[in-house]
């Protein structure tokens, strides 16, 4: 202790670790355009397209040529449309895109045991030992990405680092169809000229007060201590200080149990209009964003539940290349299954759930180096 303040030890890094980060490129339009060839060099934008829909439903993905219209995942159909009415429209796949993930696992097998999934279309894998006895990080992951390419006929993009928060966002700097890798000699420069904003959790008020702070890239993070970082912004501030100091212990866990938030409630009177859904849908999706963000939690799979007034359950899944970022986000993607369904029963109970879950602290980025009042009728409320 000195002058009445406590002095950490500083934080030592781990580097003994060989982490690689599998992204897919695109994955579902990838999917779509190796099933339909003629989508290649063409917008492809995963939705139903709005003049069948009535302009309701959202985008799940869009290929990189949609992309440059500004076209985006959770964006509605019917603003995509605008923004590019020449392009393509492929109503998802679930089943074929579970299919072509179980088949890029079975390629990961080959090569490690440890094996973490993030979703459908992304997974850590840590090949510090691995089945083939390479010492090289990098020739495996080459060489997963060349059978994925091979096999699958489509392309991914991969991160080699020391830990699981480098590797990511390595993955994410050579996009589509690369590769990049951060040594521990080299991760330091890395995060040091990384902007603030594209740090994971740092959100818009966040980055003002960072700034008012003299807080503009990971350098300046750097020279902040650890209880001034605390102090001003919560377990974050602990977090920030390891990360940018390029240290992340998170083991790649390959028996986790699936984690998840969700809410769910059971009507007394059944929901027979529209409106009435539509409200119901929109206090879940609040429910479950509140419990998220306490949890700091975030996902890309959501799970609807509908059981009707003849005590039919279904559960429809949708799973997004992105995190779902904030209540209004959820909502629309509930809203849009819920459409789908396409039904005038009343309806007994509805759930929502985000699960696939992963810390809020960090999130993936694109790198630059060198941007009516609604009274609840409900009998029963439970966490899934």
């Amino acid at each position: 202790m000195r002058y009445g303040l406590l002095v950490f030890d500083e934080p030592k890094r781990d580097t003994s670790r060989k982490i690689i980060h599998i992204d897919m490129d695109a994955f579902y339009a990838s999917v779509a355009m190796r099933e339909n060839p003629e989508l290649r060099n063409k917008p492809v934008i995963i939705a139903r397209h709005p003049r069948e829909t009535g302009g309701r439903g959202v985008v799940a993905t869009a290929n990189y040529e949609a992309r440059k219209f500004g076209i985006h995942s959770a964006m509605s159909a019917q603003k995509a449309f605008e923004l590019c009415p020449h392009g393509r429209f492929v109503s998802p796949d679930f089943n074929l895109y579970r299919e072509t993930s179980q088949k890029m696992h079975e390629i990961f097998k080959r090569y490690t045991d440890k094996i973490q999934p993030l979703s459908l279309d992304e997974a850590y894998l840590d090949v510090t030992e691995n089945k083939l006895s390479q010492k090289s990080a990098t020739i495996l992951a080459e060489r997963i990405r060349k059978d994925i390419k091979n096999e699958l006929r489509i392309t991914c993009s991969a991160g080699v680092s020391y830990n699981k928060f480098l590797a990511k966002l390595a993955s994410d700097y050579n996009k589509p169809d690369g590769i990049t890798v951060l040594p521990p000699d080299q991760s330091h420069n890395f995060l040091m000229n990384l902007p603030i904003e594209k740090y994971h959790g740092v959100g818009e008020k966040t980055v003002d007060r960072m700034h008012d702070m003299g807080i503009f890239r990971g350098q300046d993070l750097y020279d902040k201590n650890e209880l001034e970082l605390a102090g001003q912004f919560g377990k974050m501030g602990h977090s920030l200080y390891r990360k940018v100091r390029g240290i992340d212990d998170s083991e790649v866990k390959n028996d986790r149990e699936p984690k998840s938030v969700g809410k769910e409630s059971t009507f007394s009177d059944n929901l027979k209009t529209e409106n009435e859904v539509i409200q119901a849908l929109r206090v879940l999706a609040g429910k479950v964003m509140t419990n998220l963000k306490r949890k700091q939690k975030h996902g890309k799979i959501v799970v609807l539940k509908i059981r009707y007034e003849d005590f039919e359950t279904v559960t429809r899944r949708r799973s997004f290349p992105d995190y779902i970022k904030n209540e209004n986000e959820l909502f629309q993607i509930a809203l849009s299954i819920w459409e789908e369904e396409n039904t005038s029963e009343g309806i007994r109970l509805l759930g929502i759930t985000v699960t696939g879950l992963e810390s809020a602290v960090f999130e993936t980025i694109p790198l630059p180096l060198w941007k009516d009042n609604y009274s609840e009728r409900t009998i029963q409320t439970d966490d899934d």
